[in-house]
């Protein structure tokens, strides 16, 4: 239950002002159905976090003694990571002759691609050794941060202090980098 609720709440954190969620607004500004981008974005996150945390796992298993550095230097380099701002890039492919349902898949699969929350996910993984919690648990983070988009876009960006936001993702990103740390120091001292 832990690694599905720590999933959930870094990823919704850290997808806030993200550039899928700025794909989000796009696509529902340009389709105008809400329901096929939600479900387009649904299915793409959970294909592409599946494939994040068994490799998270694969790695984790590969790196053993060595993880718990490894994911300590990596959840602090996604933490300051989170607060820089993402923009969507100007060579953005059109994937409009797929339908909302389509573009939205194929984009949100593509731009997740190497992403912080794709790569969080496999940190998580690999931290709590499992597949399916971590990934039930970043794809549920990634709908709470991107289903309010895709309905209210424009009202999110313009109430809610992103920036703020983003530091509260930063914080927890590296209190996860601690607490790796401090277990690779246990085990270091323990030895």
């Amino acid at each position: 239950m832990e690694a599905f609720l720590v999933s959930v709440g870094v990823v919704a954190l850290a997808e806030l002002g993200d550039k899928t969620q700025l794909l989000a607004i796009l696509l529902a500004a340009r389709f105008r159905a809400a329901l096929p981008v939600i479900f387009g974005i649904l299915c793409a996150t959970a294909l592409n976090h599946t494939l994040a945390a068994v490799l998270g796992i694969y790695i984790g298993d590969w790196l053993g003694q060595n993880l718990s550095w490894i994911l300590a230097v990596s959840f602090f380099a996604m933490g300051i990571w989170t607060l820089i701002p993402d923009k969507l890039g100007s060579q953005q492919r059109s994937f409009d002759k797929y339908g909302a349902f389509g573009a939205t898949l194929i984009s949100f699969f593509l731009v997740e691609m190497g992403d912080k929350t794709q790569l969080a996910t496999m940190a998580l993984a690999a931290r709590f050794d499992t597949v399916l919690p971590v990934m039930l648990g970043t794809t549920l983070g990634m709908m709470i941060a991107d289903v309010p988009a895709v309905y209210l876009g424009d009202v999110i960006a313009q109430r809610i202090p992103i920036r703020l936001l983003r530091i509260v993702a930063a914080v927890l990103f590296i209190l996860l980098a601690l607490a790796a740390a401090l277990d690779w120091g246990r085990r270091f001292v323990f030895a």
